[in-house]
This record gives C-alpha cells, structure tokens and sequence, in this order.
C-alpha cells in the first residue's frame, strides 16, 4: 500500500496496480533528463503544465523505478496509448505527492 507521506501513490495502469515514488535518485535523474540544475527549475517545469508523451514515459519511469519496479524507459514508451489517461492521472498524482500541491509549495517529499 501506497504510504502518501513519503510520496508514494497508488496507480492503476492498463489493469495492473502500481505504486510510484519519486527517491532522490529518481529526481537526480529526472533532472539530468530535462537539462536542469537543481529542483526549484524541475518544479517549474513540471508546474507548466506542459507535458509530452515523452515527459509522461520519463517521469513514470523514475516514479516506477523509485518504488522498486525493475523498468526502462523504453518498456514504459511500449506500452498502449488507450492507456495515456490513466497514465497522465498517475503521474500529475506522483508530482503532487512529491512536490506539494498547491503554488508555491516548496519542491521536495511532503512530510516524513
């Protein structure tokens, strides 16, 4: 079960449960994905609004890497577009988690 006060979520994605973290690592990662230097700038530009498909599958990616899942990138690209939804759900539910839900939240895990 998902614990929300470390970041986690709970995810249902093409009928299989999933729980998705965004650690340390995952966010260092994510940073080195989109090019910027710290995560004040990844909070920005997830808060656009503004994500691709490609932003999807990277950030699912880390999420599902963080809470143990064994997965590329690639595998997460592969799966089926009928399932885009659930996924964008999942992960606007992961960045919330993760960096505060409202504006001005500071980035970073939300409590302990």
């Amino acid at each position: 079960m998902a614990n929300r006060r470390r970041g986690e979520v709970e995810a249902t994605i093409a009928g299989r449960s999933y729980t998705l973290c965004l650690t340390l690592g995952s966010l260092a990662e994510l940073e080195d994905a989109f090019g910027v230097d710290d995560l004040s700038a990844l909070g920005r530009r997830f808060g656009s609004g503004r994500l691709s498909s490609r932003d999807l599958a990277r950030i699912l990616g880390a999420g599902l890497r963080g809470a143990g899942e064994a997965i590329g990138d690639d595998a997460v690209r592969d799966w089926p577009g009928a399932a885009l939804p659930e996924i964008a759900a999942a992960v606007s539910d992961l960045l919330s988690a993760t960096f505060g839900d409202a504006p001005g939240d500071p980035p970073g895990p939300q409590g302990a």
